[in-house]
């Protein structure tokens, strides 16, 4: 199963909602066991990112705030908040499918996830996808057309 795409299926919805359009999904074992899209300005909640969401869920799911033995994907690089929790987590690897320039925060513009403070390492795999990088690009035109008008 291509649980990149399915990440890229939730990022879809985010970009119907206006949102930033951004999927993560969480993986333990073969299953699927989160997947979510940005809500921050469908909840009015600033922490309410994908990869915020989708731990939220996991955790739920798995009755345990430790998601050690997971795999997240996620279309875009974590900004820092999310990087941070997912080390806190303890999720095992993340699958990114594109860079964020601005704010990526597990390479691009700092790397949180090589640093030793959260007592964890995330094992962090770059799977470049040129439909994440699209989705962005598209929605953040529009947003630009948008204000143009």
């Amino acid at each position: 199963m291509d649980y990149m795409n399915i990440a890229i299926e939730e990022a879809t919805k985010a970009f119907i909602k206006e949102e930033v359009p951004v999927g993560a999904v969480i993986v333990k074992n073969g299953e699927i066991i989160a997947r979510n899209h940005n809500l921050k300005e469908s909840l009015n909640l600033t922490i309410a990112h994908a990869e915020i969401l989708a731990i939220e869920e996991a955790s739920k799911k798995l009755n345990n705030w430790r998601l050690s033995g997971c795999e997240m994907y996620v279309t875009l690089e974590p900004c820092p908040m999310c990087a941070a929790a997912i080390a806190q987590s303890r999720i095992s690897k993340l699958y990114i499918g594109t860079f964020n320039k601005d704010m990526g925060a597990c390479g691009s513009t700092v790397n949180l996830l090589d640093y030793d403070i959260f007592n964890w390492k995330v094992d962090v795999k770059w799977c470049y996808n040129e439909e994440c990088s699209n989705l962005l690009t598209k929605f953040f035109k529009n947003k630009r057309n948008i204000r143009r008008d």
